[in-house]
């Protein structure tokens, strides 16, 4: 999709989601673990520049390893709140620093995303008329299972989110539950089973492999 052909759908910041401790993977940085020969995350920048619809900018959300992770091109966020708090202070340093209307999280762990996310999250947010968009993908079962790491969200939930975190709160899905989300489910004829499957392990990344 050309954005100039969608004036309706205003431009969306990325954010790769790299900042974990990787402690199912004994403590590697998961973003710098090498995918069919290329690290994770830059695997996953060139699958966002792939996009049917680009993301005007991209960010990496990382704590460890800053000059690697600088070296694939695009500005490293780590996070203001201390201690690995996880993705949710991922999703407040990107969008402390987001200069678009919407900001899209996902994880860096996840090499077979779909193309369309970045169009279909918009589409079904603009639709719903809702604060967030959050994709769902088939689980082993067949099952529809929502994936909120990959949530496409209005930069005006900032300081919502900040409260959230100051006042201890750290899952992403009871966060979301705050607003008014709309489920995007990618389990349409030629939608990829494996889009959201994530490598929490060595052997989940190998098993990813082509």
């Amino acid at each position: 999709m050309d954005p100039a052909a969608a004036p309706d759908f205003p431009a969306i910041t990325a954010l790769l989601l790299a900042g974990g401790r990787g402690a199912r993977m004994s403590g590697a940085d998961k973003g710098l673990q090498r995918f069919n020969g290329t690290p994770l995350a830059q695997h996953a920048l060139r699958r966002l520049a792939q996009q049917t619809w680009p993301p005007a900018e991209i960010f990496i959300s990382a704590n460890r390893h800053l000059a690697d992770y600088r070296a694939f091109g695009v500005p490293v966020l780590p996070d203001s709140v201390p201690d690995f708090a996880g993705p949710l202070a991922g999703f407040l340093a990107g969008l402390a620093q987001c200069r678009t209307p919407l900001l899209l999280t996902l994880p860096c762990d996840a090499p077979w995303f779909p193309l369309s996310l970045c169009e279909r999250m918009a589409q079904s947010l603009h639709a719903a008329k809702a604060d967030l968009a959050v994709a769902a993908g088939p689980d082993g079962d067949g099952r529809l299972r929502a994936q909120p790491v990959f949530c496409l969200l209005r930069a005006g939930l900032q300081d919502d989110l900040t409260a959230f975190l100051a006042e201890g709160g750290r899952k992403v899905g009871a966060w979301t539950a705050r607003h008014r989300r709309v489920t995007v489910a990618f389990d349409e004829p030629g939608d990829d089973p494996r889009a959201f499957a994530n490598a929490n392990t060595l052997d989940d990344l190998r098993t990813l492999e082509l």
